[in-house]
């Protein structure tokens, strides 16, 4: 679930609370706040685990208390790890690099941010890559390394992993 909650003292644990009215569980709260922001909200992804013919409940409960529901619903891929690929990535093909993590049925390449400073410069890209599982992940991270290899790229990882 992602959450919009007032950026005020007390807000997020008031936003949390009706999922234990329901009987739900908190499996993780991702929350990254960031002082350069003036805004006077926050968003803050809940991981958790409800039963099904509760969430509308709770989603009822969250709205009274003037939460805002950005995305609620069942995350097929659950694990996220970041990494860094530099070398010549257009003249070899990023979108097939993609491609081979996409195919499996199991992750993909959820986020991907590039600098190319030049055209015959290396470029760099930063992937975020989403697997439904541990053994997932170390499957794509797999692919990612041999793909490095045979395109002779440099791979670096991993930058952050979450739930």
């Amino acid at each position: 679930m992602k959450i919009e909650v007032k950026d005020a003292p007390g807000e997020l644990v008031a936003a949390l609370k009706p999922i234990s009215e329901v009987g739900g569980n908190i499996i993780a709260v991702i929350h990254e706040w960031d002082p350069t922001l003036r805004s006077k909200t926050r968003i803050v992804q809940v991981v958790l685990d409800v039963p099904g013919e509760r969430v509308d409940g709770l989603a009822d409960s969250l709205k009274s208390r003037g939460v805002s529901i950005l995305r609620i619903g069942e995350e097929r891929l659950l694990m996220k790890r970041s990494v860094i690929m530099i070398g010549h990535l257009l003249h070899t093909d990023i979108s097939d690099t993609v491609d081979r993590i996409d195919q499996t049925g199991f992750a993909e390449v959820v986020e991907m941010h590039m600098t190319m400073p030049g055209i015959t410069q290396r470029s760099s890209a930063r992937l975020t890559v989403s697997a439904t599982n541990r053994a997932h992940m170390e499957t794509a991270m797999e692919i990612l390394r041999s793909v490095a290899h045979q395109k002779e790229l440099l791979l670096v990882e991993p930058l952050e992993e979450g739930v």
